[in-house]
């Protein structure tokens, strides 16, 4: 897969994730078969503003730094329950064979 199939797997997979539940940036990776969290992070910040970015989180339910008032203001807006700045990701994190 190039690097244009690349982004456009990444930000079809994060369009999927349906309101009110998260992903990681790992879970992305798996799901698209290819690349890590940190390719994940990258697609996101350089194209990810058309899509719900706010829905992929860091894999210990903690917001990026520069995205995370933000962030977890979205994610409240889509009815995720944040708990001291985290998600609970045994609770809202996406299935993708649900």
């Amino acid at each position: 897969m190039d690097r244009e199939e690349y982004v456009e797997a990444v930000l079809r997979a994060v369009e999927s994730i349906p309101e009110g539940r998260v992903s990681t940036y790992g879970d992305i990776a798996a799901y698209v078969g290819q690349g890590g969290p940190r390719q994940v992070g990258a697609v996101m910040r350089e194209y990810g503003g058309g899509v719900p970015w706010w829905r992929v989180i860091r894999a210990s339910g903690v917001p990026a730094d520069e995205v995370g008032d933000e962030q977890l203001q979205l994610l409240r807006g889509d009815g995720v329950r944040i708990t001291d700045g985290k998600v609970n990701l045994r609770a809202v994190r996406w299935d993708p064979d649900e």
